[in-house]
């Protein structure tokens, strides 16, 4: 929640602090401590959350043409127990790990990008990068299956649907099909909005994929929005930086 400097950071190869928050891999888990204070209304911010992941996945993925931005899932399929003091509040469920890393800022290649992760009834975890490019290039569309047993493949994706806008007018899609069997094709739904900024939002959906009705964890994201002046001058007041 707040960007800090090289002298606050400290890294071995168990263990990532960023100031006075950080992480830890031990005995199979991941375990995250935060001890962070709010933004723009100050409030604390603390507790942890440990990550259990049921595989590991060494899979990874070009997200451009180019193939400078790269999107892997190390814990696809998880647990996660979360516990915190403040504010109070505990709960479980499964749970995603992933990790994205580029060559160049995001609004270098692409407009903007729809992602979704949903749980399947056997375990399972479907992925799907919906990714709009710049220079006149394709879309790029990446629709993956994981099993826990590290079992990897493609999916065959239905069509996109727009959903509707956010607060802050920010376009949405959704892939959402019935994908054969007795499922009757139905329109897909926001559940709920978990963030809504200016150029990314974060929701619950409810939709169709691989024959099955999912609720799933789907963001957008507007790298033009993001590269903004606007956009730009406004971060530093949701997430401060400190030395």
């Amino acid at each position: 929640m707040t960007e800090r400097g090289h002298r606050r950071v400290r890294r071995t190869a168990t263990r990532f602090e960023v100031g006075p928050s950080a992480m830890q891999w031990q005995d199979g888990e991941l375990t995250i401590e935060l001890d962070e204070v709010a933004n723009p209304l100050p409030r604390r911010v603390r507790g942890t959350v440990r990550v259990r992941p049921q595989g590991l996945s060494n899979f990874v993925a070009a997200l451009d043409d180019g193939g400078r931005h790269r999107w892997g899932p190390i814990a696809p399929c998880a647990r996660v127990q979360v516990d915190f003091d403040a504010p109070a509040l505990s709960w479980q469920g499964h749970a995603y790990f992933d990790s994205n890393e580029g060559d160049e800022p995001v609004s270098e290649p692409f407009t903007t990008w729809d992602w979704m992760r949903a749980p399947l009834q056997d375990g399972s975890t479907v992925v799907v990068y919906d990714v709009q490019q710049k220079h006149g290039r394709a879309d790029r569309v990446i629709g993956t299956r994981f099993w826990p047993d590290g079992t990897v493949a493609e999916v065959q994706l239905p069509s996109r649907h727009t959903l509707e806008r956010t607060g802050w007018q920010l376009a949405r899609t959704v892939r959402c099909g019935p994908g054969g069997g007795n499922l009757k094709a139905a329109a897909p739904q926001v559940v709920r909005t978990l963030e809504d900024t200016p150029f990314y939002a974060r929701s619950v959906v409810r939709t169709q994929l691989c024959g099955q009705t999912v609720e799933a964890m789907h963001e957008t994201l507007s790298a033009t929005r993001f590269a903004s002046p606007m956009v730009q001058a406004l971060l530093p007041f949701r997430m401060p930086r400190r030395a």
